[in-house]
């Protein structure tokens, strides 16, 4: 996969454009479906871009070798030690971060720059978000987990220490279970020194803001939403509001 064949969707700011947040969907999904949530906050963020790139298609070997769209390939589901696909992962770390370099080219700053997404794409947002040279405005981990364990300890940038990452995630997924999420965010904090169970009022400081959802199975609801608006709203305010 070449980052030139990375497709997007892209919702326009309504206000002058100062800060972008890039969503990365999850694995058989497109762009199209999170343009819902980039629609639902533009009210209140109305000087924020959102892209929502497009997976290209590939055969899924957990699926059956079924094709869809993904952006590596899964070898098997659930397991804290499964076998992963590196090559596919840095494929699409290297796509992401040439969109983050193309916004910064327009001129829009690194630190003005979000990055997020939701179960493989909250991985991969997680595992570039760490490892880019780029310290951006944050992360935003929904239903997701951290790839390459054995060997992102090595990649790790020395900003993503600073970092302000939103975690969410549903205590009833059955397909990213919870606690590979709880065992992530612990491996986070031991083995690659950031601050896990930040407070949100310190979470622009650096660290993992982790919120859990009693009863949500592998989605996003309302309140998750919300909570995912406040934190945006937090680490990309207006220009204006920035001291």
């Amino acid at each position: 996969m070449s980052a030139a064949a990375l497709k997007v969707l892209s919702v326009a700011p309504r206000a002058k454009h100062t800060a972008t947040v890039i969503f990365v969907h999850g694995l058989g999904d497109t762009g199209y479906g999170w343009k819902p949530v980039a629609d639902m906050f533009a009210g209140e963020m109305q000087h924020v871009k959102w892209i929502l790139p497009h997976a290209p298609t590939i055969p899924v070997t957990a699926n059956g070798g079924m094709r869809m769209p993904g952006w590596f390939d899964i070898y098997e589901l659930g397991s804290v030690n499964m076998r992963e696909d590196e090559e596919g992962m840095l494929k699409t770390v290297h796509a992401l971060n040439q969109l983050i370099t193309a916004e910064v080219d327009a001129g829009i700053p690194a630190d003005r720059i979000l990055l997020g997404g939701f179960s493989q794409g909250a991985a991969m947002s997680l595992l570039t978000g760490l490892t880019t040279e780029r310290r951006l405005a944050g992360l935003a981990v929904l239903s997701g987990w951290l790839p390459l364990r054995t060997k992102i300890k090595a990649m790790i940038n020395d900003h993503a220490r600073k970092l302000p990452i939103f975690w969410g995630h549903g205590k009833m997924d059955q397909i990213v279970r919870y606690d590979l999420a709880t065992m992530s965010v612990q491996y986070i904090k031991s083995q690659l020194g950031l601050n896990a169970l930040v407070p949100p009022d310190k979470v622009l400081e650096g660290g993992i803001e982790f919120h859990s959802y009693d009863f949500l199975p592998h989605s996003v609801d309302d309140k998750e939403l919300q909570d995912l608006k406040v934190f945006l709203k937090k680490v990309l305010p207006p220009k204006d509001e920035i001291a």
